[in-house]
């Protein structure tokens, strides 16, 4: 996954409490070592203007908590499933085993 320096740069000034404009963007993506593309600036500073930062960073910390739970009942009912296949497969041979002995 490819980060944003961008999108970084913005929450680095919005956790320090500064404002998100242009030069104070240019200035965080430039003290990063990355060269700076004004347009993506812009468009960035603009596009935030009516984003509620604190919300959005809530919802978002949110998602991840209600994802967890799905991928620890997939992994047991693996493992049931597992264990019945193993029972199938005991009772099998104990058939053969009758019809010899």
């Amino acid at each position: 996954m490819k980060v944003d320096p961008y999108v970084h740069a913005a929450l680095v000034l919005y956790g320090a409490g500064k404002q998100i404009d242009v030069e104070s963007l240019k200035a965080v993506v430039s003290a990063a070592g990355v060269s700076v593309d004004e347009a993506k600036v812009k468009v960035l500073v603009d596009a935030l203007k009516d984003v509620n930062l604190e919300e959005a960073i809530a919802k978002a910390a949110a998602a991840p908590v209600a994802a967890a739970p799905v991928a620890q009942e997939t992994k047991t009912e693996e493992k049931k499933e597992e264990k019945k296949e193993e029972k199938k497969e005991d009772d099998g041979a104990a058939g053969l085993a009758a019809l010899f002995g």
